[in-house]
């Protein structure tokens, strides 16, 4: 009787181990989370990945555009329901105790048609265990290799 009683607490670590996220997983998954709220046109979802006073930036030749994550997802809020399909590969993920680094090449179709493509380069911050996007930056070009 005794070999049982040792053996299921370790099946049960084991178990949940196997079950568990982890970091890189957690850091996907807020991304994706972005991606589908803006396919979903869900402001709230938006604004939900995003630490309050994140960071968003479109550089282009001559200037610079920063939103607030209230701004974007205003944007992706007032757009149909699956009018935004933007279609990322995750490229590298760097992760330092709370602080994570994301590469991710996009292609971006509204209403079916291709619009451009570039990479999105996030920066994620882990507080109390939640990962939240702090910066976002991207670059936009139409020759896509």
């Amino acid at each position: 009787m005794r070999k049982y009683v040792v053996c299921l607490p370790i099946f049960l670590f084991a178990a949940t181990i196997s079950n568990a996220q982890t970091a890189e997983d957690s850091v996907k998954q807020v991304i994706s989370n972005l991606f589908k709220a803006a396919f979903e046109a869900d402001s709230l979802a938006v604004v939900s990945c995003f630490w309050d006073q994140a960071i968003i930036q479109s550089p282009n030749v001559t200037n610079i555009k920063n939103e607030s994550p209230n701004s974007l997802a205003s944007t992706f809020g007032k757009l149909r329901k699956g009018q935004l399909d933007e279609r990322i590969e995750f490229g590298f993920i760097h992760i330092d105790r709370y602080l994570a680094s994301v590469w991710t090449p996009y292609r971006l179709y509204i209403d079916g048609k291709f619009i451009h493509c570039g990479v999105d380069s996030f920066q994620l911050i882990r507080r109390n265990g939640v990962w939240k996007i702090s910066h976002l930056i991207d670059t936009r070009r139409k020759d896509c290799d």
